[in-house]
């Protein structure tokens, strides 16, 4: 059994500082030292939700996080493509108006690779945007997630780069940038994944038997961010 758990990432440092060093593990893993957005800004960031995937041991084997677009800070997207194209601005902008943000920083760990874990945080990390008041969402992925994040329904944004590719984060990658013009509805995901993602968000704390990659995971899902005061 997996326990996917949301947060708050101001509210709970320890669990971000271990939610970075196995992202920065898995980066490294694979030779990419040069993310922008591989720092620890994030974990002070008030507007800034995760969700970590902790095996029964506590360990965690993987993470997803959701950035709220504000005046004080870029998100993600923003800081990585800004400087190729600044038209990313004003597009996230003019979707801040009714409340936008990104789906970022997803990893698993080489002990859980291929089990499907990341398609599931995904779902995971789009499920609790009805918690935080946003109706829109964008990513920024490689090819080899791309065919994730297509099912649950984001679109190539193509006024972006060359057809919304960039060459990052170094020569051997090409990134796309992503939108979902309806975080709410979910009308361009696939119906099994809309179905799965409206239950969470309807149930976000539930048990149930996911069907991954190499057959069932049992998930204990705990989606509902504590707030503290």
């Amino acid at each position: 059994m997996f326990i996917f758990r949301a947060f708050r990432a101001i509210d709970d440092h320890e669990t971000c500082v271990r939610f970075r060093g196995g992202h920065v593990k898995v980066l490294s893993d694979y030779g990419i030292t040069n993310i922008t957005t591989n720092n620890d800004d994030w974990m002070f960031n008030p507007n800034v939700y995760a969700i970590v995937a902790e095996d029964e041991l506590g360990t965690i084997q993987g993470g997803i996080r959701v950035h709220i677009a504000d005046k004080d800070h870029l998100l993600p997207v923003e800081e990585a493509v800004g400087e190729m194209d600044p038209k990313i601005f004003e597009i996230v902008r003019e979707f801040s108006h009714s409340g936008t943000g990104e789906l970022c920083g997803l990893w698993n760990s080489k002990a859980v690779a291929g089990l499907g874990i990341s398609l599931l945080l995904i779902r995971a990390g789009i499920s609790i945007v009805n918690q935080i008041n946003l109706s829109s969402l964008f990513t920024i992925c490689a090819d080899y997630t791309m065919p994730m994040v297509s099912r649950v329904g984001f679109i190539v944004e193509d006024q972006l780069g060359n057809k919304g590719e960039f060459i990052y984060p170094n020569e051997n990658y090409i990134a796309r940038v992503l939108r979902r013009m309806n975080a709410i509805t979910l009308d361009t995901a696939q119906e099994l994944d809309r179905n799965r993602i409206l239950d969470l968000r309807n149930k976000p704390n539930q048990v149930f038997k996911e069907e991954g990659s190499k057959g069932l995971i049992e998930l204990n899902y705990q989606l509902t961010i504590p707030k503290k005061h």
